[in-house]
């Protein structure tokens, strides 16, 4: 088995699929106009998805009061300085910037709508 995608119950699914594809260059792999506006969203690799919708069937997880470490999504970034400050520039906040002793370079960021999100370059990649 392998991932297909990871879905999250949000406030905004429309707006965070803007923000997502505009500034973290996700791609609507499908995007439904009315309720639940279930939406999901594919990293340039076209191999996983990110599914966003607002189902009132279930709450909606405060993600301004969750630790990152609670619930993250980390992403692969070649450049994680300038992704920072663009990502910042869009909206995100600064939680940490850190080097490891390996040299990997993990930034953590909150979204706009507190969803934390961990931008990676590691010293060795983990993925093919």
């Amino acid at each position: 088995m392998k991932f297909e995608h990871f879905a999250i119950n949000v406030a905004q699914p429309r707006a965070m699929s803007d923000w997502y594809e505009n500034h973290v260059g996700l791609s609507v792999v499908s995007k439904q106009d009315s309720s639940p506006f279930m939406i999901f969203l594919a990293d340039d690799s076209g191999t996983i998805m990110l599914e966003i919708y607002n189902n009132p069937k279930a709450p909606v997880l405060d993600f301004n009061s969750q630790h990152p470490l609670v619930l993250h999504l980390a992403l692969v970034s070649e450049d994680p300085d300038a992704d920072r400050d663009r990502l910042v520039a869009a909206g995100a906040e600064v939680i940490s910037d850190d080097i490891l002793d390996d040299g990997a370079h993990l930034v953590m960021l909150k979204d706009p709508w507190g969803l934390a999100l961990q931008l990676c370059k590691r010293a060795k990649p983990m993925l093919k």
